[in-house]
């Protein structure tokens, strides 16, 4: 057992006896180093800080995607956030439930079961769009997380905290959007390259896109936004009505996944 462990399992006894009879200095003492394993020294947040007063919204300009455009944002997303590629699990699947998708490409169908009609035109329901964690303004995944792994930031990004999450998947099945993957395998092992810069995860916890929050927090762009060229994505501050998504959104009319099941998406689409 390595000694910070045994630091912390004798200073969760003392927290239980300190609980009961009320804690000595010396017990009090290793009660906070516990805790400062656990959630770093005091004062230290163990995510950066949001911008104060921001709001990040995404709109996907659906008349710009093309195969070679999306894949590039989606090998953005995958070199920057370590997320692993793994093979199907037999030859002939159509489905591979090993699969980790922060973003994807989907059937607009698939996407948008509520716009379908028969007289929509074929340019619109024969392409595939882009699809990706929605950062909903009400979340039911963070409602229904027992351990707070998945919690929402000031600016109403979703984030997930891979040390807190015990594997339940109430949030996957909360998500009416299929934005969030299990890993069922070590993902470290199907990782083709780690990039240092992001934190890898194990076997057995939830993740979804966090809308490169890392980056934002160095006053940065999303990855998959620096990898479009041609403005397929906007993204940017809703609480600010001169930032371009603004302006694109008031140009544009827009369209949302699911916005029947009342959880407000933060990415928008224009057909």
């Amino acid at each position: 057992m390595k000694s910070d462990r045994r630091h912390f399992l004798k200073a969760a006894g003392v927290a239980t006896i300190g609980v009961a009879a009320g804690a000595t200095a010396a017990e009090a003492n290793l009660l906070d180093s516990a805790k400062e394993l656990l959630l770093g020294p005091k004062g230290a947040a163990p995510y950066p800080e949001a911008k104060k007063g921001a709001r990040w919204a995404m709109v996907v300009d659906t008349r710009k995607l093309t195969a070679e455009s999306m894949e590039k944002m989606i090998h953005a997303c995958n070199h920057a956030h370590n997320i692993p590629l793994h093979p199907l699990r037999k030859k002939g699947d159509k489905y591979n439930k090993d699969e980790i998708k922060w973003i994807w490409e989907e059937e607009f169908e698939n996407a948008f079961p509520g716009q379908m009609n028969e007289h929509l035109p074929p340019k619109v329901t024969q392409n595939e769009v882009l699809v990706l964690c929605n950062q909903c303004e009400n979340p039911a995944c963070v409602r229904v997380c027992p351990t707070k792994a998945t919690f929402q930031r000031e600016d109403g990004i979703v984030i997930m905290d891979f040390h807190r999450c015990i594997g339940c998947r109430f949030c996957m099945a909360a998500c009416p959007y299929g934005s969030r993957s299990f890993n069922f395998k070590d993902p470290r092992i199907a990782s083709l390259e780690i990039n240092p810069e992001f934190p890898t995860r194990m076997k057995g916890v939830v993740e979804k896109c966090n809308f490169c929050a890392e980056q934002l927090d160095k006053g940065l762009q999303p990855h998959c936004v620096e990898a479009c060229k041609n403005g397929e994505l906007v993204f940017g501050d809703m609480n600010d009505p001169e930032s371009e998504i603004r302006k694109v959104l008031r140009n544009n009319y827009t369209i949302r996944r699911k916005p029947e099941v009342g959880t407000q998406p933060q990415v928008y689409y224009i057909v």
